[in-house]
């Protein structure tokens, strides 16, 4: 998808014990650079080595990992991704992220402690990244406080992390059994329903095209919390 803007969705699947672990996120790149989002479970290093290898992206290229929020599902490989590249990795996150990302403070859904990564750019709500065309940060708290929403400009695309979820191609709300304030993650929502979108990379569904704008409305008229 979206090849010549500079984005593609990527799955991450590895197994592990009682099935496949599976999730989509999206490499975005330019002349200068390329940019990972999430880095999936603890020892996904070599999956998305792989990934790079089938999209014919010299792993070298990348520069930039954002996080879209401390889940360890969505953490788990950064510190291997920064020690492969001796440091030399920009990390970027929400401020609320920081310190658990850091390994200060633990992690909300399991309550241990991160290992310890520095986050190199703190990211705001309606901040616009000048990387790969403009990426516009969009604070979308609810499933976790720290939660972010990223919309790449040039291809209209949403990489919606875990505010919303997906099945079947089909864009559906959030997860009521992972998320910790229903009320504020429908609110999030609502937030995206302005931006142009023609499609949505969804961590846990994969890519979602289609009337998105009318799909978010009805998200939002009919998700009860």
């Amino acid at each position: 998808m979206h090849v010549r803007e500079g984005i593609k969705a990527i799955k991450l699947a590895m197994n592990v014990e009682g099935g496949q672990f599976v999730v989509h996120t999206a490499l975005l790149w330019d002349e200068h650079e390329v940019i990972l989002v999430d880095t999936g479970i603890p020892g996904q290093l070599d999956v998305i080595q792989d990934v790079f290898e089938q999209e014919a992206i010299p792993f070298q290229n990348l520069k930039k990992v954002i996080i879209t929020h401390q889940d360890r599902d969505h953490i788990g490989s950064l510190p291997e991704i920064v020690d492969a590249f001796e440091g030399s990795i920009q990390v970027c996150a929400h401020e609320i992220a920081v310190p658990f990302i850091a390994g200060e403070i633990p992690l909300i859904k399991s309550g241990v402690l991160a290992p310890p990564v520095k986050v190199d750019q703190v990211l705001q709500d309606g901040d616009v990244l000048p990387y790969c065309g403009g990426i516009q940060v969009i604070h979308t708290p609810g499933h976790t406080p720290d939660h972010i929403s990223l919309y790449h400009i040039p291809s209209k695309t949403l990489i919606s992390g875990d505010a919303l979820t997906a099945e079947d191609g089909v864009l559906l709300s959030f997860n009521p059994a992972f998320t910790q304030d229903k009320a504020l993650a429908l609110q999030s929502i609502a937030k995206l329903i302005d931006l142009e979108i023609e499609s949505v990379i969804v961590y846990h569904g994969g890519v979602c095209t289609g009337n998105i704008r009318e799909r978010l409305q009805e998200i939002v008229e009919n998700t009860t919390v």
